[in-house]
């Protein structure tokens, strides 16, 4: 498959193939959600953001695995770098409580391991001192992890705060500071002393004009400032672990807050020296033309969760928020995956080489003028930052018709949200690609009007 040439071939999907395969996974797997039947051939021919399923069918894909897969498929900017290495059994070693490397010095390691990933995250994030990480296997262990160190750094804690809207994981603890969807939290039990503010999702509300509810009377203070005690409420700041904050919301329906809200977490933050998490899951890693999200607003983070993009689980932060006891933190095979580490390494090293956060920014700013440009009424919305990219229907139902003719057409897309579609090309986009996918996604716009018409 050529990159360059490559163009969406579907036909009748999912095809009797993948209908075999999507019936033999369902006889043993959980029941769980899945976006479309679209079922990925891993030894057919992929290459950037087009694969082939088992049918042979040639899509698009601008989801990238909701981001987990920053650079699409068999990326030679990361695969070439793969082919230099012999890897070796075991590729699961115990990460984080034990030490390993490949020869005798970590500057000339033939092999780049967890300890090469953590250095090249503490440089990306060094601009908030961050020097210090804890690698673990997934999003929501690097969320537990954050909800962990700031409750051992802030002794008197009884108290979190998260965000309407938020999203941040399927564990136990991370769904104590979920706030979307019902089906996520209903009946599981919660940690005690999780409070919950408005998230203010109007980018260009200010005090005055917000609608939201976060900030009250005439627009001066905020919600989260009036519950604490020195501004009249009752909430003691000494006792609150964290505030967690996506700084883009992902699963909410990418909603994306005001300077004049992120300034005011930032400044309760700061004031009352409240350890602020930003969780990077799906907005991290180059996906918004910053390295984080957070990067864009006035806030100064105290820990960043990591994951998807990253291949492993990530929490980071500055030596003085992390135990330093013994035990106190660990995971056998957290973050011990040998060939994550390196994939994880390698994209961090792929993004600064080819200045993929420049493109991602040229490609977001191509996009959005395509879709605005060309969007009918049924859109309520286009926004986006970088490649991380939203549109907003007027309706669920005209929402879903979209992405299902989107698929007929051979793009992949997702919803997120009540009725917005997610859009995430990979990092290194580029021109032709983007103008072929949102053809394709304005005719499935235009499609999907006249069915709901219809119906």
């Amino acid at each position: 498959m050529d990159r360059d040439t490559a163009e969406p071939d579907a036909d009748a999907l999912p095809g009797p193939n993948a209908e075999r395969w999507v019936n033999f996974h369902g006889e043993h797997a959980a029941p769980s959600e899945y976006s479309h039947e679209f079922v990925w051939d891993v030894t057919a021919e992929a290459d950037g953001p087009f694969v082939t399923d088992v049918d042979g069918n040639v899509l698009l894909d601008f989801t990238c695995h909701i981001g987990a897969a920053p650079l699409g498929y068999n990326n030679e900017k990361v695969l070439g770098k793969l082919r230099e290495f012999d890897l070796v059994e075991p590729m699961k070693i115990a990460g984080q409580d034990m030490y390993f490397g490949s020869g005798p010095d970590p500057e000339d390691a033939p092999i780049p391991g967890s300890s090469h990933l953590m250095a090249k995250l503490t440089e990306v994030s060094s601009q908030y001192g961050m020097d210090t990480v804890f690698l673990s296997n997934s999003g929501a262990e690097a969320v537990e992890n954050a909800m962990k160190i700031t409750h051992d750094a802030t002794p008197a804690a009884k108290y979190g705060y998260a965000f309407t809207g938020s999203f941040h994981g399927r564990t136990l603890g991370t769904l104590s500071v979920t706030r979307s969807k019902d089906v996520y939290t209903r009946h599981y039990p919660e940690i005690a002393g999780i409070r919950t503010v408005p998230f203010c999702a109007d980018r260009d509300c200010s005090p005055a004009t917000c609608e939201c509810g976060f900030f009250t009377g005439d627009g001066a203070e905020s919600q989260l400032r009036n519950a604490l005690a020195p501004e009249g409420g009752h909430v003691d700041p000494a006792e609150i672990a964290f505030l967690m904050l996506e700084p883009i919301q992902g699963v909410g329906g990418y909603r994306f807050p005001s300077e004049a809200f992120m300034a005011e977490v930032g400044a309760v933050s700061d004031e009352y020296d409240i350890p602020l998490v930003v969780d990077e899951i799906q907005s991290g890693i180059g996906r918004t033309g910053e390295m984080w999200a957070i990067d864009h607003y006035p806030v100064e983070p105290d820990v960043i969760a990591s994951a998807k993009a990253l291949r492993v689980g990530a929490t980071i932060s500055r030596s003085d928020v992390f135990p330093s006891e013994k035990n106190r933190l660990g995971s056998t095979f957290g973050g011990g995956d040998v060939l994550a580490s390196m994939m994880g390494t390698f994209t961090l090293e792929a993004i600064a080489d080819h200045d993929l956060l420049a493109n991602a920014t040229d490609r977001g700013r191509q996009a959005t003028e395509l879709l605005g440009d060309g969007a009918p009424e049924t859109v309520v919305d286009v926004r986006g930052k970088g490649l991380m990219l939203a549109v907003e229907f007027d309706t669920a139902d005209r929402r879903d018709a979209v992405v299902a003719e989107a698929l007929e057409r051979g793009l992949l897309t997702l919803g997120c949200g009540k009725k917005t579609i997610r859009l995430l090309p990979p990092l290194d986009a580029t021109e032709r690609e983007i103008e072929l996918g949102v053809s394709i996604f304005l005719d499935a716009v235009e499609a999907a009007g006249t069915t709901a018409a219809a119906a």
